[in-house]
């Protein structure tokens, strides 16, 4: 890739930030307004990319307000950066931390950015997801039905 990294920690009320190799880091409100002072940060910056961990639902609007700016972005599974802080020796488990070790992760692994999925999709994933979950508790409603 050769520009920054950058490693985001999205909790529900905000989110820590680490760029790398840089080092600089800093905390945004997990809001709209927080979300553009972040967009804004990352555009005076050059050739970044964004890494972060799905997070439920308080990543999403990070991820659309990144496509949205044009912003390359990645996200990983939250395991592989844990065992990746564990092979560097990183025990510690802070959000300013985690936010370090995603970024470092992204460089020295040279994750490859990702591509906006078609909003379509992404609704359909999300629906898809919720029906899963709901055939998984008829059929336990089923099984407690039949104990009955």
């Amino acid at each position: 890739m050769g520009g920054e990294t950058v490693g985001v920690d999205i909790a529900k009320l905000h989110f820590d930030v680490h760029s790398y190799p840089g080092g600089g880091s800093g905390r945004f409100e997990n809001t709209d307004k927080g979300r553009r002072s972040f967009v804004k940060w990352l555009k005076s910056r050059q050739s970044v990319m964004v890494v972060f961990e799905p997070t439920g639902p308080y990543h999403k609007a990070l991820e659309a307000d990144l496509h949205r700016a044009g912003i390359a972005l990645a996200k990983v599974n939250p395991l592989h950066a844990r065992r990746f802080a564990e092979a560097t020796g990183c025990l510690n488990k802070t959000d300013r931390v985690d936010a370090a070790i995603l970024a470092r992760m992204a460089a020295v692994l040279q994750i490859k950015a990702q591509s906006e999925r078609p909003e379509n999709l992404t609704g359909l994933t999300e629906l898809l997801s919720a029906r899963r979950g709901l055939m998984k508790e008829r059929t336990a409603n089923l099984n407690r039905q039949k104990n009955l």
